[in-house]
């Protein structure tokens, strides 16, 4: 039996003034129309709610055991309806933010926050780790609001952003390593080297990070695919191969048994904050605003 929530508050409000005309007032429904639902739900369930006589409307013993839980099934209806505008009120006011590692860079991260929260206070930022395999960290499935990602992007149409930092590319290899003890290393001269990969899935940006435009149409040797920060320093420590890493993001890998050298001969590495173009909410735009300020680019 399917009963819809306004035949129950029907029911209850005509119940409550026991007087059908009244009830339609309140209910904002002509009388007739009220009366014809009523006995819809009669029809429904088999046996009448209420008793129609000279002396006004009464209810029948059934009316009597069906409205103390007609008032609790619109009462627990009221209550979520309640918290589901709640949710959408606190998802609107919600900003995801998704990053692959820690955008450190100087106090960038808190520099962009701080902005965005002297703008708006009682909105949310939630930080959301996401594995390298994605490279947009959660904007192409829509689990991310924004987020910050190395450039090139995949389906660059598909995205704006603004660059917050460029710094050069730096090859990060083992101690021991034959290279290690030079101060500058030509990147020709990494050419045979066996490199660390990101996953296949992250397609433009492992071609990047392989450096693949510099190679001069050669086909980078894998030594291992990495999908971590502590996968990388893994498998720089086990001499798996070597990588190209951001000026920035040297203090992740050159730790105990690694070493970072300057290379010549490639790109500089762009870090940036994206968000899916034409995506105009509030939320969004207002932190694409505050990275903005915080670096000082008024092109973005």
């Amino acid at each position: 039996m399917d009963v819809h929530g306004r035949d129950l508050r029907y029911f209850v409000t005509v119940a409550e003034e026991l007087h059908f005309t009244r009830a339609a007032e309140r209910l904002y429904v002509s009388q007739p129309a009220l009366s014809k639902q009523i006995r819809a739900l009669e029809r429904q369930l088999g046996a009448e709610l209420f008793e129609r006589g000279p002396q006004g409307v009464r209810l029948t013993p059934v009316g009597v055991a069906l409205l103390p839980h007609a008032r609790r099934v619109l009462e627990a209806w009221g209550a979520g309806e309640a918290a589901v505008e709640a949710a959408k009120v606190k998802q609107r006011a919600t900003l995801v933010v998704g990053m692959s590692h820690s955008p450190a860079r100087g106090g960038l991260r808190p520099a962009i926050r701080s902005r965005f929260t002297e703008a708006h206070p009682g909105a949310e930022v939630r930080m959301r780790q996401v594995r390298w395999e994605d490279p947009t960290a959660g904007l192409a499935d829509g689990s991310s609001d924004v987020a910050f990602v190395w450039l090139p992007l995949a389906d660059p149409e598909r995205y704006r952003w603004v660059v917050l930092a460029t710094e050069p590319r730096q090859v990060a290899l083992p101690e021991d390593h034959p290279l290690a003890a030079r101060e500058r290393i030509a990147f020709a001269e990494l050419l045979d080297e066996p490199f660390l990969a990101l996953p296949p899935e992250a397609a433009e940006l492992r071609a990047y990070w392989l450096a693949s435009d510099e190679r001069g149409g050669r086909p980078p040797r894998i030594g291992a695919e990495i999908a971590s920060v502590d996968e990388t320093y893994e498998a720089l420590v086990d001499g798996r191969g070597v990588c190209l890493v951001a000026a920035g993001n040297v203090p992740l890998v050159a730790r105990g048994g690694v070493v970072t050298r300057p290379v010549d001969g490639v790109s500089p590495s762009r870090f940036a904050l994206a968000w899916r173009a034409g995506d105009e909410r509030p939320l969004v735009r207002a932190y694409a605003e505050a990275a903005r300020l915080a670096v000082g680019r008024a092109d973005a």
